[in-house]
């Protein structure tokens, strides 16, 4: 007899191992018609996109968030 468990884990790993595969890049390097990619990002342009404008973004937002309590704290 077969363990709920062991079925439930045989059964994700099997989904997660589909997905990769079909996910893989196999045709990554086939170019299509009108596929004109541009120029790589520097290694300053990829963290300033991928990391400091979400941090910036979140911290404008928190900032905003909070406004109405510092302005209340303000007036007291």
């Amino acid at each position: 007899m077969v363990n709920r468990n062991a079925l439930r884990a045989g059964a994700v790993a099997a989904g997660v191992t589909l997905m990769t595969l079909i996910s893989s890049p196999a045709f990554a390097l086939t170019r299509d018609d009108g596929d004109d990619p541009g120029s790589g990002l520097s290694i300053g342009e990829t963290l300033g996109y991928f990391v400091g404008l979400p941090i910036l973004i979140f911290a404008v937002i928190a900032f905003l968030v909070s406004l109405p309590d510092i302005m209340r704290k303000g007036k007291n």
